[in-house]
């Protein structure tokens, strides 16, 4: 139907309306997370509690435009994590952290599909949520560690190597998850794993051999003119993204190796450029998540979420220490590795998506909602934790270390020189 222009006018209106009370709101969250020094995460996805599904107000006229912005939110988290890393280093990382990759898909994926089990889904279920609890959300830790300021410590190549092989493990589980819905025969399995396969294969040796040509393309060798750089750079991520997502290979995969081959003035001019436009997006994705969960649903699976996030909780902190303990991170960086893996987020989602729409368990929907709530909320919680280990990696309570510190004695004076 068309809309007539009075039509136009007032949906116009109610549009701006929402989405400026949206962002209102939360950048008032914003300053209240920093005036109390905590992770403004949680306080996005709460406040989507509040609205949406069930809450207060049913924002309709824009949440189409929400959809599409959280989306992109997803992609600009992991063009700006790519950025801080070149080809060589994710070789590297991929060849170094592989055995890490085998052991992350037992110890998370296992876990979801035997509580499956146990609560009588079936198997293809079991498959489903085995793939919620694998997966550890990029977008949300890219966040964490870019607020807390820890993109440049030690641990993080053991948490980036991890979460790569997570995305690209993705890229083939996707597409294998989406034949066994559709109820695809073994022809169509396996087409198409060969087709995610063979993209994800040509995105990482453009990125890795011929990543000074993309960067001399897609903006200039100087990078004087941002403008031309902030378009640039921009399109060529979603461009890559929506070609990945159109071959059933995730749309995060190809902007994270986007913001991996772009290398020298370029990629740190575009950190400069891009990041407003990524905080601005990022906070989007995060309350539209909220919208999407109405609080009515969530108590039901409260039990089976709550169970879902002790056991994976416990089993992320040992793949993110083992990971870098094997890099030779000490003990507060693999502390600092482990918390940082806890949270799930959009790939959760989208799996979950994709079973509850095929009609495989309905209850699917609310329990990977709660589930990624819970595991971020905790997340957000002891983030922070590691930074009060003592060097041996014991915890130390900071009134000890006050009281330590007051019962120094005071240093003797040197005596007088002689004469």
């Amino acid at each position: 139907m068309v809309l007539a222009s009075g039509d136009t006018a007032s949906h116009t209106a109610t549009f701006l309306v929402e989405l400026g009370a949206i962002l209102f709101a939360l950048g008032l969250l914003g300053r209240a997370a920093a005036a109390l020094r905590i992770p403004v995460i949680p306080l996005y996805l709460v406040a989507g509690l509040f609205f949406g599904q069930g809450g207060i107000l049913d924002l309709t006229a824009s949440e189409q435009f929400l959809t599409v912005s959280s989306e992109i939110g997803v992609i600009l988290l992991l063009v700006m994590l790519g950025l801080e890393y070149s080809a060589g280093e994710l070789l590297s990382s991929l060849k170094s952290q592989a055995p890490i990759g085998v052991l992350d898909g037992l110890l998370n994926a296992v876990p979801g599909a035997l509580i499956a089990l146990i609560a009588g889904w079936g198997g293809l279920a079991a498959i489903t949520l085995a793939g919620v609890t694998w997966v550890s959300s990029s977008g949300v830790i890219a966040k964490m560690l870019g607020d807390l300021g820890r993109l440049g410590n030690r641990e993080v190549p053991s948490i980036l190597g991890v979460l790569v092989l997570e995305d690209l493990m993705m890229a083939l589980y996707l597409p294998l998850l989406t034949a066994l819905l559709a109820a695809g025969g073994a022809s169509t399995v396996v087409i198409a794993v060969c087709v995610a396969v063979g993209a994800v294969t040509v995105i990482i040796v453009l990125a890795a051999r011929y990543g000074n040509a993309v960067t001399r393309i897609i903006a200039p060798k100087d990078a004087e003119s941002t403008e031309a750089l902030l378009l640039g750079v921009l399109g060529a991520t979603l461009l890559v993204a929506g070609i990945a997502d159109q071959l059933k290979v995730s749309a995060a995969v190809g902007a994270f190796l986007v913001g991996i081959a772009l290398s020298g003035t370029v990629a740190e001019t575009a950190v400069e450029v891009l990041s407003p436009l990524r905080d601005l997006f990022a906070a989007v994705f995060f309350v539209t998540f909220g919208l999407r969960t109405s609080p009515g649903t969530l108590l039901p699976a409260l039990p089976m979420a709550i169970a879902l996030v002790v056991t994976t909780s416990i089993t992320k902190v040992g793949t993110g220490w083992i990971a870098a303990r094997r890099a030779g991170v000490k003990r507060r960086g693999r502390w600092r590795a482990g918390v940082a893996l806890i949270p799930r987020g959009e790939f959760s989602v989208v799996i979950a998506t994709l079973a509850v729409t095929a009609g495989v368990e309905k209850e699917l929907g609310p329990v990977t909602a709660c589930y990624v709530l819970l595991s971020i909320l905790l997340a957000a919680a002891v983030q922070q934790l590691p930074d009060k280990l003592s060097v041996d990696g014991s915890f130390v309570p900071a009134f000890l270390t006050r009281r330590r510190s007051v019962r120094t004695p005071p240093a003797q004076p040197a005596p007088d020189p002689p004469g």
